[in-house]
This record gives structure tokens, sequence and C-alpha cells, in this order.
């Protein structure tokens, strides 16, 4: 564990290192901004919550972890410093756990910095912060997930683009696996139970039940499962391309 948080402090580091780390948070903040207020009519709806906020976390995300997690591996192979980061007492799966843990505090951080529309949903009405906390969470289990399928993409490539692009793609299609319009069409051609397993695979299924202050364990679960075996295949990758 020490080796582990060595490693994401350094990794931590690097990213407020250079003024990016600093424009992905406005973007990632405006982003939200612009979504809640605009596209989720926040204050139009009357109602103390903030469930469009949370509603556009899954669409988010889609776009701001690949470019976290596009640079976790690809850079450090395109560079070279790869070879270096081993050659220290450092085991594979330290090295993996904490790249991943470094991207996952950035982004809690990124999200903690929303505590401004806590603070305006609780001076324009009564919320139950319960279900905002529950939400929180929930948010941060799934940025948890997106980021694992981001780590493990990257460490597949050594081009940040190609990592970026790939992905965008797969965490499109985790979340397209629960739209309504993607699960109506397949329920036309394939039976209920494998169209309800299939969904039970989306973000947006496991996400929405916790974003309305249910702590359904399933989801909790399925969350920490997928960030489990994401990474196992994250360090199986990086010894196989150690190998070569």
């Amino acid at each position: 564990m020490k080796n582990t948080w060595i490693l994401c402090k350094r990794e931590l580091s690097s990213y407020f290192a250079t003024p990016i780390a600093y424009v992905f948070i406005v973007v990632f903040l405006l982003l939200n901004g612009v979504v809640t207020f605009y596209f989720g009519n926040f204050l139009g709806r009357g109602q103390a919550d903030l469930v469009p906020f949370f509603s556009f976390h899954p669409w988010i995300y889609m776009l701001f972890v690949p470019a976290i997690t596009m640079r976790l591996w690809a850079e450090e192979r395109k560079s070279g410093t790869v070879e270096l980061l081993f050659t220290l007492p450092i085991s594979t799966w330290q090295a993996v756990s904490g790249k991943f843990w470094a991207a996952f505090m950035f982004t809690a951080i990124a999200l903690a910095l929303t505590f401004p529309l806590w603070i305006a949903v609780n001076y324009l009405g009564n919320p139950d912060n319960g279900v905002i906390f529950a939400s929180y969470l929930g948010s941060l289990f799934m940025a948890g997930g997106f980021l694992a399928l981001g780590a493990c993409v990257s460490a597949l490539t050594k081009n940040q683009v190609v990592a970026f692009i790939l992905t965008l793609l797969l965490c499109l299609m985790v979340n397209m696996l629960g739209y309504p319009l993607v699960i109506d069409q397949i329920r036309t051609w394939l039976p209920s139970l494998v169209v309800d397993t299939v969904r039970s695979f989306s973000f947006l299924t496991n996400f929405d039940a916790v974003s309305r202050g249910i702590l359904d364990f399933r989801s909790i679960i399925y969350f920490a499962t997928l960030i489990t075996f994401s990474l196992f295949a994250n360090a199986v990758a990086i010894e196989i391309k150690r190998a070569d």
C-alpha cells in the first residue's frame, strides 16, 4: 500500500504540474452547469433536488474520462518511461492501482467542486440531502468504472488519440446498453430475459437507482466488480507488453 500511495501522489501531482488539469476541471464544471440549468431546466422545475444535475453524469463522464485516462499508460509507453517505472521496487499491480487512484482522486476533486449547486438547492428549498449524498456516492462509483475501463484501454496502445477514441466508444457502448430507445429496439427481436441481462450491464441502468437515493447493493457490486476486473485486465496487458 505504501508504494501504491507514493505512486498515486506522484501521478496526482503530475496532473496539476501543467495547466491542463485546471482546464479539464473548468470545462467539467462549465459543462455540468450548462446541462443542469439549460437542458435540465434546474430553476424552472420548481423542485428542490439535484436530479437534473446527476442525470447527465453518465454522458459527461463519457466525454471527460477518456481525456483523463488516455495518457495514463499510452504516454508512458510512447516516451519509454514505463521501463523506468518498473525499475523501481514496485509491482505491476501497485503501479496499476496507483495510477487508477490518482485519476479517481482527480475526478473526485472535480466532482467536489460542484458543491455550489448543493448550496444553491439548499438555499432555494429543503432537499433530501441523504438522496444527494447517495447520488454523489453513486456518481463516484460510476466514475471509477469509467476510469478503470479507460486505464485498461490506455495500456493497449502507445497513441493517446487512439486511446481516447477507443475509450469514448467503449463508454458510449456501456451507456447505450441501458438507453430506452436502444432497449425498445432490442426487445423486438430478443427474449425479455436476454434484454434485461444486457440492460443490467449498462451504467445508465445501475446509476439510475442510486441517483434517486436508493443504495442498491447490486449496483454497488456491479461497479466494484467492473473496476476490479478492468484493473486486473490492465495489469495483464502491462505484463504482456513488458514481455514483448
